[in-house]
């Protein structure tokens, strides 16, 4: 469930956003279980970034089998290439990821007359540890120690390593 300081927050950074393109506020007591993907959601962690593609096949026959409709994606946020290299490889699209946030991002609803939609996230073990640390301290507003802005930054490269690292041995270990 979405922290409601990170909803609040959230919501007055759209409004912020319309007023600056002058457009009208798009979000309302009616629609904001649509307007907000990421009320409720659920993260999946895997070990290693091959399991990707079989968790997209998964994902996708539960979506057919329960009637989820796929709103958005999947799409992987990702600043590295190699890993952007591997989701384009199975079909996955990419976003760039200034914050050096990994992640594949899917949005559903239900075939239900009430109507809402959630956020799915998949990703390693690894960039989970990432995530929470980034979360904890550097989001949804950036760190003013420049320090923890760097370390983070450092983890996050430091997590890619590890990610390969482990991607490494279970290629290897499949390979014996």
């Amino acid at each position: 469930m979405k922290d409601p300081g990170h909803l609040k927050d959230k919501l007055e950074r759209k409004l912020r956003e319309s007023k600056s393109k002058d457009r009208a506020f798009g979000v309302n007591v009616n629609n904001l279980f649509i307007k907000i993907n990421d009320l409720a959601g659920l993260r999946i962690l895997h070990l290693h970034t091959e399991q990707a593609a079989d968790i997209d096949k998964g994902l996708r026959e539960l979506f057919e089998e329960e009637s989820y409709n796929l709103v958005e994606g999947p799409t992987a946020r990702t600043w590295d290439d190699e890993s952007r290299s591997y989701f384009k490889s199975v079909n996955i699209k990419t976003k760039a990821s200034p914050s050096l946030y990994t992640s594949i991002h899917y949005v559903i609803k239900p075939n239900r007359k009430t109507r809402y939609t959630c956020e799915i996230q998949v990703r390693t073990l690894m960039e989970e540890v990432w995530g929470e640390v980034d979360h904890a301290i550097n989001y949804p507003h950036q760190s003013k120690i420049l320090g923890c802005r760097e370390q983070i930054r450092a983890l996050a490269r430091a997590t890619s390593a590890c990610s390969r690292l482990v991607d490494s041995i279970f290629r290897t270990h499949g390979e014996a």
